[in-house]
């Protein structure tokens, strides 16, 4: 991990210790970290429904040239699925827009996770 180019994004966007945190393997922000990058980048977010379903959804976040998706799958456990929330539909809208978020402005490519990502990467 570039530790200078970590602490420039952290200053530009006026990130806290209350938004961002070490996970075992990664450094995740959470979810006011994603929303203060993206009021301050002013970034706009369309959507696209790919699949809605009762247990399963995945969305498409497009913005500029840059698209991502994001999915969610309801399970029992990691074994079933990838939440355990029965808004599969919200959770991959804020996994798509995390993804997006962090891939413009550069976190991404840091190896920067936002904790919507994955249940695993919330704060313990």
């Amino acid at each position: 991990m570039d530790r200078e180019k970590i602490a420039v994004l952290y200053k530009k966007y006026e990130l806290t210790k209350d938004d961002v945190f070490k996970h075992q393997h990664y450094l995740i922000i959470t979810r006011s970290g994603i929303d203060k990058i993206q009021a301050l980048e002013k970034i706009k977010i369309n959507y696209e429904v790919i699949k809605c379903e009762t247990n399963f959804a995945v969305i498409k976040a497009t913005s500029g040239i840059l698209e991502t998706f994001g999915s969610a799958l309801k399970g029992e456990s990691f074994k079933d699925g990838n939440t355990n929330s029965w808004y599969v539909m919200e959770m991959a809208e804020k996994r798509a827009m995390s993804r997006i978020v962090l891939k413009l402005t550069g976190f991404y490519e840091l190896g920067i996770f936002g904790e919507d990502e994955s249940e695993d990467f919330k704060r313990k």
